[in-house]
């Protein structure tokens, strides 16, 4: 049997501390519900006392459906004077509604007399009076032991004396903090191991990278004993960021032979890197480890022709077993793999002799060279499978469209814009304004369906991303247009790329409503049947 490792997600919290990582209240509840589906065991959903938009999503979280994962809300110990159950931050957890907190406290000394300004012995009253009245609420308490390693290594006694403090008063885990970043593997692995023999619950860990060591550290924490660990997708998080769970989860599980996921979902690691990058506005790294586009990349000599013979010559792992693929650059076979993957995981099953099958993936690999990405445009992905693979009908057509922006001594602005379409051989031209040029297509496009179909009124633009490609380019740079709509049920995402970012919105725009129509094409029959018999009925009477 192999040991289980419990994941501790705090990429919406330590993550968005990284510099140019926002996330929305609903980009975070995209991101739970992924993390939920390859079986993280904890997401830190953020603090609960420090913003509003923290409080919003532990409201909103509530709704969701939850397999595995347990949302966390996290905080501090009490205030230095202040007692438990009247302490404001400690009532915000309590309120938030979760099951699980994880609250930080000092364990270095320094910390304690010269951050916080107050004594050794307070600090202690801290930890054990906060752990004590979480726990005496009902709730299951990890005490993140800040500064720990720096603490250990100035003064052992103390540092292991606040741990013991959160134990006694009955943490269910102690997360050891490297907060600076700066210890290294084999210190990790020598002051993990003795907190294990000293401590009888469960011991975690908590990396940064400032000495790029995060994951290693990790590691290290595992191999000493520590079976929960504390990491963010991708690595997000202020300064240099956290421990990496992208890259944690598959040495752990691959190859040192622990339980993290289930054996199934592993493969999903590439797909959700790349989401989580996609959903923060972020440039995947083409280099990064296991899920980067070039994780598993091969170009020329010796290196081609010894992985085409035997992959394991140059690749630590199978790319598949990550959700990766393996491309061989001047094979030009980049991508394949990765695509097919794609497919089946949206439930298409695409075979490969089929020769529509390889139209569509010459297709996605024109695309990707253009500039798409489909991980987080996942509805403009099954258009285009469907225009490969079934009998498509086009809901309408494209004649020209028009955009006008207009600024007035004011300094306010109007923008219009004149869209003409055909829609069942029938020429429509509407205007409408907007507040932008996007938002003006938006609906003027919509107008002009409207008549035709109805149900077009239940949808709307609930988000909209924008990423330059190239920014050696400047102004003349392509760019990637990100658009999610939602009819308030469901929500779903579509892709444009362009060097005019009007023509890229456009694309995404019109993919959002063709998939919409098409899911629900049954409901515009209906609608079409019964103006024809309205019509009938005029014509007879």
């Amino acid at each position: 049997m192999r040991e289980q490792v419990f994941l501790y997600d705090t990429t919406l919290r330590d993550g968005t501390q990284g510099e140019g990582i926002s996330l929305s209240v609903d980009d975070k509840l995209k991101i739970v519900e992924k993390l939920d589906e390859i079986g993280v065991h904890y997401i830190e959903g953020g603090w609960p006392g420090s913003n509003p938009k923290d409080m919003e999503f532990f409201q909103k979280v509530q709704d969701l459906q939850l397999s595995h994962s347990k949302i966390t809300a996290f905080g501090s110990t009490r205030r230095i004077g202040v007692k438990a159950n009247e302490d404001e931050n400690l009532q915000k957890l309590i309120e938030s509604g979760v099951k699980v907190v994880a609250i930080f406290g000092k364990t270095w000394d320094f910390q304690v007399i010269e951050a916080l300004k107050t004594t050794l012995e307070e600090n202690l009253d801290m930890i054990r009076d906060s752990v004590a009245y979480l726990k005496d609420n009902g709730l299951e308490v990890i005490f993140d032991a800040e500064h720990f390693f720096d603490g250990y290594k100035q003064n052992k006694e103390y540092a292991l004396k606040a741990i013991k403090v959160a134990e006694e008063a009955g943490a269910d885990c102690i997360a050891l903090c490297d907060t600076n970043g700066g210890t290294l593997p084999h210190e990790i692995y020598e002051i993990v191991k003795t907190v294990c023999d000293k401590i009888n619950i469960q011991i975690g860990i908590h990396c940064h990278n400032d000495g790029e060591v995060a994951v290693a550290n990790s590691l290290s924490a595992v191999q000493a004993g520590a079976r929960h660990i504390q990491g963010t997708i991708n690595g997000y998080g202020e300064r240099c960021g956290n421990a990496n769970l992208i890259s944690v989860i598959p040495n752990l599980q691959v190859k040192l032979n622990y339980q993290c996921v289930k054996k199934e979902n592993l493969s999903n690691l590439t797909s959700i890197s790349k989401f989580v990058h996609e959903v923060a506005n972020q440039a995947a790294p083409s280099n990064q480890p296991f899920v980067g586009k070039s994780a598993f990349a091969h170009k020329g000599g010796m290196h081609v022709s010894a992985v085409l013979k035997h992959p394991e010559t140059y690749e630590h792992i199978k790319p598949e077993l990550i959700g990766n693929s393996r491309r061989v650059l001047i094979s030009e076979l980049s991508g394949q793999s990765n695509l097919m993957f794609k497919a089946k995981e949206w439930n298409y099953s695409i075979d490969k002799k089929d020769p529509n099958s390889k139209l569509l993936l010459e297709k996605i690999k024109e695309k990707e060279h253009e500039g798409y990405q489909y991980e987080a445009a996942e509805a403009s992905f099954e258009l285009l499978v469907k225009k490969s693979f079934s009998e498509w009908k086009e809901y309408f057509l494209l004649d020209y469209y028009k955009i006008f922006v207009e600024k007035n001594g004011e300094d306010i602005f109007s923008t219009e814009a004149v869209v003409k379409l055909c829609v069942h051989d029938e020429m429509v031209l509407t205007a409408a304004e907007g507040n932008g040029p996007v938002n003006a297509l938006d609906h003027a496009l919509r107008k002009g369906l409207e008549q035709f179909y109805p149900i077009i009124k239940n949808m709307y633009l609930s988000d909209y991303k924008v990423r330059v490609l190239d920014e050696t380019e400047a102004t003349a740079s392509k760019v990637r247009v990100l658009i999610e709509s939602s009819d308030g049920t469901e929500k779903w995402s579509t892709i444009g790329v362009s060097g005019n970012i009007i023509k890229a919105s456009w694309l995404a725009l019109v993919d959002s409503v063709q998939y919409y129509l098409m899911k629900n094409d049954n409901l515009i029959k209906v609608v079409s049947n019964k103006k024809e018999e309205q019509f009938i009925g005029l014509n007879n009477h």
